[in-house]
């Protein structure tokens, strides 16, 4: 240091600990600097060292994640990922949590967990064109549960409908175990020349580093140290750490940076997400093998007195890092002022790879750079694998009620109601390119004027992924896998969000450990790489974690929008078929959960190979136009996915008992997988049965589309309406205090 550093408080064990570094981690600060660090320094050791920003206890394992394929252009290492569509074309996204804030201050939580994912798409060039989100609330009887989902749902359709991106699909789901956590998982997807994607590593030395966008205040100071931690009984003190959004200002930002980027002004560039303009600076001299000096005194912020600690680790939001050509410095400088957005050079790079910061004439820290990233604890973390349940044979599960009843209360259950009152608050259609809304198996998206479309969805189960992580990790991959091939969608890669409990407890560990086992061996038979992610962990509160949840966002591309398939049946008198083998798998179904009260048993096993063999049969019928309806078979199982299908149409069907081997519930309820329904005209039928057999796919004609009723052989009939009201009402009706 230069000088003594004025009002900054002694650094003390109680200190250390308060931001989340342990002794060890302490110790290995000192080994590294040679001293003591100063109050500014050990806040960005907290920063960049905590488990949200530096994956200390994943880095070991997701290393074994498959990432390449010909058409990945960017894998996990960037602010989003990049993969060619073609045409010159290529699509951005990530998907990323904002659980903890999310539970401290629902509606900022949300609205700043859409703008920070915006931004890591935008970052990189691309022009978002699509959100989507994965939001896991408490049980419906929890008292903060009404509050949260209000809350949530409105940030999340507060900022995408202000900023002017559509939010096509996602998930939504009620367990009781995550009533202390709630997750918030958002992603995001742009559009980009593919030879015009931008990147983080700075270059060149003396180039001016420019700070864009919003001015800097109080507001997000430790934001990403409290993500990494558990939540106890005081977790509203955390409030004053959770960011404020502001979605006309990332607008304004998101045609600024655009502006600037096709005018060649920019050299590298940082989204200032998590831990601020520590983390962007750092990561942007760290990958381009430089160093930073930043001068905090030209830092623009809209609050006085701030110290060069709450500079470094404030989280306030849309804001922007980069590394600017000099000679293109007024020119850009002009395209922010004609935005209304603050431009103030804020520092060089430098060839002494030392991440240096002064303020008011001091120097507040002097780091090594690139040891703030590489020198991060890296744990290898005890892990026990979950102990295998036994499988739940059908029968021995009695069925407390007929098939026709359970279908009535199962499409009434918050697991599995129509979601409709949550997207009905997102504007899904704006910028015109929305052809299948929510509601479906995935969204599609027109790509420009098309006729190439892009599908999309996020899915996970988490209660198959506790009972067995391994096989609950390959089917979280397979059914997004699955919804982007119903629609006609060829899957090309993933972002993941990997939620999970305290890593320091080996049961949890080992839950991670077994999902990304699982993920890895599905990405690897399917072809779908994953190109970006985001781990959070510490989900608790006071020791009870949530359920294992790696949601998985898919990515897939048709070749003409016009082609893509509907869950919608078509029209009366079509035939109806099952493709894929049916056991009747009751293990962990919500069948058993919600109809005969127990969660238990092995969840359903993931054969890759017939998840590949069928997929890509049914993708050949939607391509042909032979296949008029499809869905896949997933939550509730067969009788559920009938009933959306003829819920969606208005048109009924007339269906065959269960096959006589097999327990009628176990048919219509089991949640075997790598299955479909499909619907084809009958003078199709025959060619297509003797095509399917040719290739070794199970296929079965279950029934004909037609009637206002599902009418099942020896059952009283259903009539559409009466599953529809129930489909429809609990959701209403709960947010209504009307439960």
């Amino acid at each position: 240091m230069t000088k003594p550093l004025r009002n900054e408080p002694a650094i003390t064990p109680e200190l250390i600990a308060s931001h989340g570094l342990k002794p060890d981690e302490h110790e290995r600060i000192l080994k590294l600097l040679g001293r003591t660090p100063t109050f500014t320094e050990l806040g960005i050791f907290s920063a960049m060292w905590n488990e949200h920003c530096s994956y200390k206890s994943s880095r070991i394992h997701l290393r074994g994640l498959p990432t390449k394929a010909p058409w990945v252009i960017q894998g996990p290492g960037e602010n989003a990922g990049v993969i060619d569509i073609g045409d010159g074309l290529a699509v951005v996204f990530k998907m990323e949590s904002h659980n903890h804030p999310s539970y401290i201050e629902p509606y900022q939580g949300a609205t700043t967990g859409v703008g920070g994912i915006l931004r890591d798409v935008f970052t990189m060039g691309a022009r978002p064109i699509a959100c989507l989100n994965a939001l896991s609330f408490g049980a419906p009887e929890h008292p903060k549960t009404r509050h949260l989902v209000s809350g949530v749902v409105a940030g999340v359709g507060g900022y995408g409908n202000s900023f002017g991106v559509p939010t096509v699909g996602g998930q939504v789901r009620f367990h009781t175990r995550y009533d202390g956590n709630n997750l918030v998982n958002a992603m995001a997807v742009g559009l980009a020349e593919a030879d015009k994607i931008f990147y983080a590593a700075a270059s060149g030395v003396n180039m001016p580093i420019v700070y864009l966008g919003s001015k800097t205040g109080r507001d997000g100071i430790h934001g990403a140290t409290m993500a990494s931690a558990e939540f106890d009984d005081a977790s509203d003190e955390k409030r004053p750490t959770v960011q404020v959004g502001d979605p006309f200002a990332e607008k304004l930002l998101l045609e600024a940076c655009l502006e600037i980027m096709e005018a060649g002004c920019v050299v590298a560039i940082q989204d200032m997400g998590a831990a601020g303009l520590t983390c962007s600076a750092v990561e942007m001299g760290a990958k381009g093998d430089l160093g930073v000096d930043l001068d905090l005194d030209t830092v623009p912020t809209r609050e006085t007195g701030m110290s060069a600690y709450e500079m470094m680790l404030s989280e306030s939001q849309e804001r922007m890092l980069m590394v600017l050509k000099p000679e293109k410095e007024k020119q850009a400088e002009a395209i922010f002022k004609k935005w209304g957005l603050d431009f103030a050079i804020v520092g060089y790079t430098t060839p002494s790879q030392r991440f240096v910061v002064k303020h008011g004439g001091d120097v507040m820290a002097d780091l090594p750079i690139k040891e703030l990233e590489s020198e991060a604890p890296l744990y290898d973390r005890p892990h026990v694998a979950s102990e295998p349940l036994p499988m739940i044979h059908a029968r021995d599960v009695k069925a407390p009620m007929p098939v026709t009843d359970a279908l009535v209360k199962l499409i009434a259950t918050p697991e599995l109601c129509s979601k409709r009152w949550v997207w009905e608050q997102y504007d899904h259609v704006i910028g015109g390119n929305t052809v299948q809304r929510p509601g479906g198996d995935a969204a599609v998206v027109r790509v420009l004027d098309g006729p190439k479309a892009l599908a999309l969805t996020v899915d996970v189960t988490p209660r198959y992924c506790e009972a067995d992580p391994i096989e609950g990790g390959k089917q979280a991959v397979a059914e997004a896998w699955r919804n982007i091939t119903a629609v006609g969608g060829k899957p090309l890669a993933i972002t993941d969000n990997l939620n999970f409990g305290n890593p320091e407890r080996p049961e949890i560990m080992g839950q991670l450990v077994g999902c990304l086992k699982g993920i890895a061996q599905a990405c690897v038979a399917l072809d779908f790489p994953i190109v970006s992610g985001n781990v959070s962990l510490y989900n608790e509160t006071n020791g009870r974690g949530i359920l294992p949840t790696p949601s998985i966002g898919g990515v897939g591309l048709l070749d003409d929008f016009q082609k893509s398939a509907t869950l919608a049946f078509k029209a009366k008198g079509e035939a109806i078929l099952l493709i894929g083998d049916t056991q009747g798998w009751l293990g962990q179904s919500v069948y058993l959960r919600d109809i005969c009260g127990r969660e238990e048993g092995a969840p359903p096993p993931v054969d890759l190979a017939a998840e590949k063999r069928n997929g890509d049969v049914v993708r050949g019928m939607i391509k042909s136009g032979t296949a008029t309806a499809v869905h896949d078979v997933s939550d509730g199982g067969l009788l559920v996915a009938l009933a959306e299908m003829a819920m969606a149409s208005g048109i009924g069907a007339m269906l065959d008992a269960a096959p006589e081997q097999t327990l009628p519930h176990a048919w219509w309820f089991g949640e075997d997988q790598a299955r479909y329904i499909v619907t084809v005209p009958v003078d199709h039928l025959l060619t297509v049965m003797s095509k399917l057999k040719a290739v070794g796919v199970p296929c079965a004609e279950i029934g004909k589309t037609g009637g206002d009723a599902l009418v099942i052989e020896g059952e009283a009939p259903i009539e559409i309406s009466k599953l529809q009201e129930g489909f429809e009402s609990w959701l209403p009706n709960y947010m209504a205090g009307r439960d």
